[in-house]
């Protein structure tokens, strides 16, 4: 065995420092982080022709399967170490081909030391001479290698002086390099950036808006149109002007609700009062009844029916917007806490319009209409008591052709016709079932929908009951037998006769409004009567007429 540096002898141990040599691989598992092997060079050659079957240059490993030398021990000891098969200083020939003379041991990449020794390549910790490594981040040291990579946070080269830097964001990027060099232009982006948003936003909005519009315009004009070319332009209002006249549907602004939404007052920018209905909930039965209401108040005009102004088409549910009539309900008033409550007279008259609005809708609108919800709280009272019949969620329209239809029964239960809630089979009767409830309510003051008898009966039967025994004086309010004459007895078999449990022995609602209108009639006669009595009595004739 033999060793000589490439023709100068030495001994292994007396070689001199190695030359190191820094390679990068680029090739890296992620961002940021770079991987770096060290080769560690040493030109020790071992004469001996066992790699002959190596061409030269070919390498093995050094610490398993270099030739046996140094007493059948690898010439190569250390692990992490590799032989290379050379040519020496002669060459010979055997059939025509160069053959090997020798071999020299390095330590591996990322290893320092003699590889001619047991554990003598050992590993490089570059983490230690990390500027020599070119590491400026965090650096981890592994066998043979080390990793270095951008603290956390960070991004970029760390092979670099200040390689590593926040993360860059295009937009915030360009705002901060902005700002540093002009406080003033920082500025202008900022502002220009919110105003962007805000633009973004009220476009997202406005499309919204434009597609809740579409769908419920098309149901909507589709019933519309059929009767008024220009009534959809005509009534059809934006939602900001809706918003703007309730301070963006303020509770304070609240008038009350219903089975089918909440009402709240407001002022248009026309300064016109109004009422707006907003549904509770988002189902596709709600927007249809709202559709359904405002095709068929568009097509009226009635004094006792209050007026509907305008909708809104931008929203999930549509807005009804109707005239604000300003006194309440007749529930409100006939139920307060208050002994004495509206008028006998009052009473009277507000039972003869809400016949005139029921006998217009069933007989003089265009197409008949049932409303099918007929009670005190839908009947609105203006500053002069005067009659709004409202709510037509529930409304539908009868062909003239037919006498009734089938729908699914709908309602209040105690002014709910018996005979629709058990067939399912609506007609104009119905309504004035409904109707015959009113005229028992205004006559006992009790409420129809939580009234029990002591024998458990509801208000119709026990009314009923007690005029056909002649004790109506026992359910009659009191305000109403002091304040009334003849004239109650004939509103109660009225209200019997409208009541009645077969629906076709009812009588219409135009034979109920001419009934109405003689009692009326002839109570406000008595009335004035009595008022001409009582001036004649107090008449005191003059000089001038005694002389006469």
């Amino acid at each position: 065995m033999r060793f000589w540096p490439r023709h100068e002898i030495k001994e292994p141990s007396l070689r001199p420092e190695p030359e190191e040599k820094v390679v990068h691989n680029e090739t890296t598992d992620r961002p940021g982080c770079h991987l770096f092997n060290k080769e560690l060079v040493m030109d020790w050659e071992v004469g001996s022709d066992a790699l002959r079957e190596l061409r030269p240059n070919q390498t093995r490993p050094g610490d398993a399967t270099c030739p046996r030398d140094l007493d059948s021990r690898t010439a190569c000891h250390s692990s992490h170490s590799t032989c290379t098969a050379t040519i020496g200083p002669y060459k010979l020939w055997r059939n025509g081909l160069n053959h090997t003379t020798g071999y020299f041991c390095k330590c591996d990449k990322g290893y320092r030391g003699n590889p001619y020794l047991p554990n003598g390549c050992q590993d490089i910790n570059e983490c230690k001479l990390r500027h020599k490594y070119k590491c400026f981040g965090n650096c981890i040291n592994l066998p043979g290698k080390f990793l270095c990579e951008c603290p956390k946070g960070t991004a970029g080269d760390p092979s670099k002086p200040n390689g590593c830097l926040p993360p860059h964001d295009p937009d915030t990027g360009l705002i901060i390099g902005l700002g540093a060099g002009s406080g003033g232009i920082l500025m202008v982006l900022v502002i220009g950036s919110t105003f962007i948003i805000r633009i973004i936003q009220r476009q997202r909005k406005k499309r919204m808006r434009l597609l809740l519009f579409i769908r419920n315009r098309g149901q909507l004009l589709q019933q519309l149109m059929c009767h008024m070319a220009d009534i959809a332009e005509r009534m059809i209002l934006p939602l900001e002007e809706l918003e703007k006249a309730t301070n963006n549907f303020d509770r304070a602004r609240e008038l009350g609700g219903g089975g089918h939404g909440t009402v709240y007052k407001g002022i248009l920018s026309s300064l016109h009062v109004v009422a707006i209905k907003k549904s509770k909930i988002v189902i596709q039965r709600e927007i249809d009844e709202f559709i359904n209401e405002v095709a068929i108040l568009s097509q009226i005009n009635h004094r006792n029916i209050v007026k509907l102004l305008g909708c809104c088409l931008e929203t999930e549910v549509p807005l009804l917007v109707y005239e604000f009539i300003s006194n309440g309900t007749l529930h409100n008033h006939l139920h307060m806490e208050a002994s004495v409550s509206l008028s006998w007279k009052d009473r009277l008259r507000i039972a003869v319009e809400i016949a005139k609005a029921l006998s217009y809708l069933h007989s003089l609108a265009s197409t008949p209409i049932i409303h099918r919800d007929v009670k005190s709280p839908n009947i609105l009272l203006d500053d002069n008591l005067t009659v709004k019949l409202s709510d037509f969620g529930a409304s539908r329209y009868l062909p003239i052709d037919q006498t009734g239809m089938d729908t699914t029964v709908q309602g209040t239960f105690g002014y709910l016709d018996p005979m629709y809630y058990s067939t399912g089979y609506l007609t104009e009767k119905s309504d004035v079932y409904s109707f015959g409830v009113i005229l028992i309510e205004l006559l006992t003051r009790k409420k129809p929908v939580s009234y029990r008898s002591p024998q458990g009966h509801s208000l119709v039967y026990h009314f009923v009951t007690l005029l056909s025994e002649g004790n109506l004086a026992c359910i009659l309010d009191p305000q109403v037998s002091k304040e009334g004459g003849g004239e109650i007895v004939d509103i109660a078999l009225l209200a019997k006769m409208c009541v009645n449990a077969i629906s076709k022995d009812r009588p219409t609602m135009r034979q109920v409004e001419i009934m109405l209108e003689s009692i009326h009639a002839a109570k406000e006669y008595a009335s004035s009567d009595d008022m001409t009595d009582e001036s004649e009595e107090n008449y005191s004739p003059r000089n001038d007429d005694l002389s006469g």
